[in-house]
């Protein structure tokens, strides 16, 4: 259900963002309406392939698993992420972006193909620096929504926990950074909708660098480094 969410805040970025002619507002309004998926991810207890790159790791840190059952986590959780944006990806091509489901797109179909180009087209351009440039937003990425998640479990509220995630993931969305799950919504609904990217470029040039991209931004720039800063914190609460 988490890659589901995700894609539900995508395609309310995707709409929401139609027709607006100001780039930068353009980015705010994405940034402003998508993070309702992370919020309802976090408040459902769903798992999120980019939140479990920093959580599941914490349990081998402290010695209570392995790593082969951390990979073993990431692939699963990964793939249920990709099956249900998938889903809503298929939803919103024969529903809302396109006229009753014929090859005929509408407005907001018309930009989730631009979106799905935009995500795909330049990196190919760029050649192995696209590659880098994928990677390099992925990081940052997955760096603010495990600080939005971490704002959320620290906060002891609804509200909290609501304005903890907005703020982080509007960033890294308005900034333009790249988020894997959100991608497998993106990128698939456009090709869909008859984007000029193949599968295989979706995943060469988008999918797989920026997956890599997370998880060093969630694993080592949150996870580890956080875990090592508060070390001694941890060991004192939690359970032996």
């Amino acid at each position: 259900m988490a890659g589901l969410f995700i894609a539900v805040g995508g395609a309310l970025a995707t709409v929401c963002s139609t027709g607006m002619p100001i780039p930068g507002v353009k980015s705010l309004i994405s940034g402003a309406v998508f993070p309702v998926g992370l919020i309802a991810i976090v408040l459902t207890g769903m798992s999120l392939f980019t939140g479990d790159t920093m959580l599941i790791p914490m349990a081998v840190f402290q010695k209570k698993s392995t790593w082969s059952k951390v990979f073993n986590a990431w692939f699963w959780v990964y793939i249920g992420n990709f099956v249900g944006s998938l889903f809503w990806a298929y939803l919103m091509s024969v529903g809302p972006f396109s006229k009753g489901g014929l090859p005929e797109v509408t407005i907001f179909g018309q930009n989730a193909i631009a979106v799905a180009e935009a995500k795909t087209l330049p990196y190919i351009a760029a050649g192995g620096m696209g590659l880098w440039s994928a990677f390099m937003k992925g990081i940052a990425c997955n760096l603010l929504v495990n600080v939005a998640i971490l704002l959320a479990i620290s906060s002891k509220n609804m509200i909290g926990k609501f304005f903890g995630i907005w703020f982080p993931i509007m960033a890294f969305v308005a900034s333009g950074f790249e988020h894997s799950v959100a991608n497998m919504y993106f990128i698939p609904a456009g090709i869909m909708l008859g984007a000029k990217v193949t599968w295989g470029q979706f995943i060469y040039w988008n999918l797989f660098p920026v997956t890599i991209g997370n998880i060093v931004g969630g694993f080592i720039f949150i996870g580890a480094v956080y875990y090592w800063s508060f070390k001694k914190e941890l060991s004192t609460i939690s359970p032996t």
